[in-house]
């Protein structure tokens, strides 16, 4: 026995080590990110940080963060709004409907997608969609929120699916049978018993995909148009967060106002993947209780 105990010594050890260099990565990635923001929040008001505008490179400068901040949350909750629906009605065709050898054909492919390039994405949104939209649609440009939107949910649509197809096939067999037994159908066995029973698990894996859509560059930088401004419809351009930390940061004098800008945003998005974060835990944390 305590031989065991010893041999189980090294990977606790090791798992604990790995585990703490994470949180360490992290500390410290935060505190950078806090260290070359501080320069810009000093000498910016909060009225100037959350304007209407963000023309860095005017003089003299704005640096409102409104536009970037709304385009980021528009493009998530649009791409949530067109993916989510479809994810968990895919989760559910193959938890509870597919056959078991379309299931073993099925699930690897949408796991596959999953590791589909952004970048292409992006291109086939540019190059594709965007000419398409511009031709069939009375609008000025195919580069807006709805084409983003459109190739972000795409990306999500693997990820909630297969996540959330983890979830439902972990509920019990003993209460699908259970609610058969009672003379429920299929349908009010899946509505009822197995969507409630794996409702944390459902949402956790949606928040999962939202996270995934926060932090997205390459789709929103080449698909969203870049304007910062604040979307009135879905086909008008907007400048995600990540969009414009990416575009800007390369030609941006180190050391200017400007710069640490552009490290503010990178913090703002770091809280708001972080805030996700912790929801979903809560929100597992929970279901365990409820369970």
């Amino acid at each position: 026995m305590q031989s065991a105990l010893k041999g189980d010594r090294a990977p606790r050890i090791t798992i604990s080590v790995v585990a703490s260099m994470g949180v360490a990565i992290m500390i410290f990635i935060l505190f950078f990110l806090v260290k070359e923001s501080m320069p810009f929040l000093l000498r910016t008001s909060i009225s100037d940080l959350f304007g209407l505008y963000w023309y860095p490179t005017y003089d003299p400068a704005e640096f409102g963060m409104l536009p970037l901040v709304v385009g980021s949350l528009a493009v998530t909750l649009l791409s949530s709004i067109l993916s989510v629906p479809v994810s968990i009605f895919l989760a559910v065709f193959l938890s509870e409907i597919c056959p078991g050898k379309l299931r073993e054909i099925l699930k690897p492919v949408i796991e596959i997608l999953g590791f589909f390039p952004s970048v292409v994405l992006g291109f086939l949104g540019m190059v594709i969609i965007a000419p398409w939209m511009t031709e069939h649609i009375d609008i000025l440009t195919g580069l807006n929120l709805f084409n983003a939107s459109m190739l972000m949910g795409i990306m999500i649509v693997p990820i909630v699916t297969s996540l959330a197809e983890d979830s439902l096939s972990s509920v019990a067999r003993d209460m699908r049978d259970a609610s058969y037994a009672m003379g429920a159908t299929r349908l009010e066995t899946i509505t009822r018993v197995v969507i409630p029973a794996a409702l944390p698990g459902l949402m956790t894996a949606t928040l999962l995909g939202v996270m995934r859509a926060v932090g997205e560059t390459m789709v929103v930088l080449m698909a969203a148009g870049g304007a910062a401004i604040i979307p009135v419809s879905v086909f008008d351009p907007v400048r995600p967060l990540t969009s414009a930390i990416a575009a800007e940061m390369g030609e941006t004098p180190v050391g200017s106002d400007h710069y640490h800008a552009l490290f503010f945003a990178g913090l703002l998005l770091l809280l708001l993947t972080l805030s996700l974060n912790m929801l979903a835990l809560w929100i597992e944390q929970r279901g365990r209780k409820w369970r």
